[in-house]
C-alpha cells in the first residue's frame, strides 16, 4: 500500500514534466505500469483490520527534511499517533500541532483521518512540516456513527497500532496525541525514556481542571479525576506513553469502540499493574498536556482541605498549586466541586491518602 501511493505520486510527476516529449517518457511511464501491476507482492487500496474496518495508507516518508533538526541515533524514536476528522477547525489545528512538532527529534507522526480515502490536500500539509510521518485514511465503521456517543477516534487508533504491528516496530514509545491538544516540549524529553508504561497529569480535564495520577513516595498510588465510571484506570488519552517493546509482548492489545472507555480498556489489555507505572512531570506536579479545545469554559473550582494543598506528602497538593497558577482550576476549602480520589475504580475521600 505504501508503494501504491508513491508510485502514482511519480507517475503524476513524470506525466507533468514529460508531456512535451511523450514518445520516450510515455514508454517509460507504460514500462512502470508494467512492472506496478505485475509485481509478486501485489497491491490493495485497502487492508481489512477486521470485517467492518479498513484502512488505508495514504503515504510514508522516512525521511526527515528539517533543516534545524537532525535525528540523534541514540535517542529512541516517538511514534505519536493523531487521530482526526474533516471539520472546519481540522487544518488549523493540525498546523498548530505540525509546528510543535518540528521541534522534536527521532519523531515519526501517525496521522489518521477519519474519510474513506486518502485526503490529498491533508497530505501536502503534513508533508510540508518535513516530519517524517504515516497518512492513514481510517474510517470509523458505519455501524457506531449511529450510537448516542459516538466513539470517535478509536478507528483511526487502532489504524495505527494495525500499521505499527505490520511493519514490526518493536522500539520506540507510542503516544496518543489528539489534534486539538496542546504540548510543551517537555513532554516529549519526559516520554522518550518510557521503559514500560508512563503517565503524567493533563489539564483542562473534566470538573478538577485536571486528570492526573496521584504519586507518593515515588509510586503512582491513586488517580485524581472527575470521573470515575468504575474505570480501573482513570486517565486521558494523552496522559500515558508505551513502550513499543512492552507493547510487543501483548499482541491482542486493542482499543474497544466504548467512548469513555478507551484508556481504561487498551490499559488492561496490555495487563499493566499499578507497580509498572513510571510517574513523570516531575512526579505528576506539572503540567506538559492540555486537552484544549476551540470552547470557552470557565475555569473550576476545586473544594478541598487547605491541609491537603500545603501537605508535600503527595503530588496532589503541589499539582493543584500549579493549575491555580495557571488558572485552570481553583482550590477552595468552602466551595466547589467536592474533591476525592479514585482507587480501584471507586471513589474515595481525599483522607485515604494520609
Amino acid at each position: 500500500m505504501i508503494e501504491k501511493f508513491s508510485r502514482w505520486k511519480l507517475g503524476n510527476f513524470t506525466i507533468f514534466h514529460c508531456r512535451n516529449t511523450f514518445g520516450v517518457c510515455g514508454l517509460l511511464f507504460l514500462l512502470f505500469l508494467y512492472i506496478f501491476w505485475t509485481s509478486s507482492e501485489g497491491v490493495k487500496l485497502y487492508e481489512a483490520v477486521s470485517d467492518t474496518e479498513t484502512i488505508s495508507i495514504c503515504n510514508v516518508n522516512l525521511q526527515d527534511y528539517r533543516k534545524f533538526n537532525q535525528r540523534i541515533s541514540s535517542w529512541p524514536m516517538i511514534y505519536f499517533v493523531t487521530p482526526t476528522y474533516p471539520r472546519r477547525e481540522q487544518i488549523a489545528e493540525l498546523t498548530r500541532l505540525g509546528q510543535t512538532l518540528m521541534h522534536i527529534p527521532n519523531l515519526h507522526w501517525i496521522v489518521a483521518d477519519d474519510v474513506d480515502t486518502c485526503n490529498n490536500y491533508l497530505d501536502f500539509i503534513i508533508k510540508d512540516f518535513g516530519i517524517p510521518y504515516t497518512h492513514i485514511s481510517s474510517p470509523m465503521p458505519d455501524i457506531y456513527r449511529s450510537k448516542n456517543t459516538i466513539p470517535r477516534g478509536v478507528a483511526n487508533r487502532r489504524a495505527a497500532l494495525s500499521w505499527i504491528r505490520n511493519n514490526n516496530i518493536r522500539s520506540g514509545v507510542l503516544y496518543f496525541g489528539d489534534d486539538d491538544n496542546t504540548f510543551s516540549l517537555r513532554l516529549f524529553t519526559e516520554i522518550r525514556s518510557t521503559k514500560r508504561v508512563s503517565m503524567f497529569p493533563v489539564g483542562l480535564i473534566g470538573k478538577y481542571g485536571v486528570s492526573a495520577p496521584i504519586v507518593k513516595n515515588g509510586r503512582v498510588v491513586g488517580f485524581f479525576d472527575s470521573w470515575p465510571a468504575k474505570r480501573q484506570w482513570p486517565v486521558d488519552m494523552a496522559g500515558f506513553a508505551v513502550n513499543l517493546e512492552y507493547l510487543s509482548h501483548h499482541p491482542n492489545a486493542t482499543m474497544p469502540y466504548k467512548a469513555g472507555y478507551e484508556e481504561d480498556e487498551f490499559l488492561k489489555s496490555i495487563n499493566l499493574t499499578i507497580d509498572e507505572i513510571e510517574p513523570k512531570a516531575n512526579n505528576c506536579t506539572e503540567i506538559f498536556v492540555w486537552h484544549t479545545q476551540t470552547t470557552k469554559v470557565k475555569a473550576s473550582v476545586i473544594k478541598i482541605d487547605d491541609n491537603v494543598i500545603e501537605s508535600d506528602k503527595t503530588s496532589l497538593g503541589p499539582l493543584l498549586k500549579h493549575l491555580n497558577s495557571m488558572g485552570i482550576s481553583h482550590p477552595s476549602s468552602t466551595s466547589g466541586v467536592n474533591a476525592e480520589i479514585i482507587k480501584n475504580g471507586k471513589m474515595r475521600p481525599i483522607s485515604t491518602l494520609f
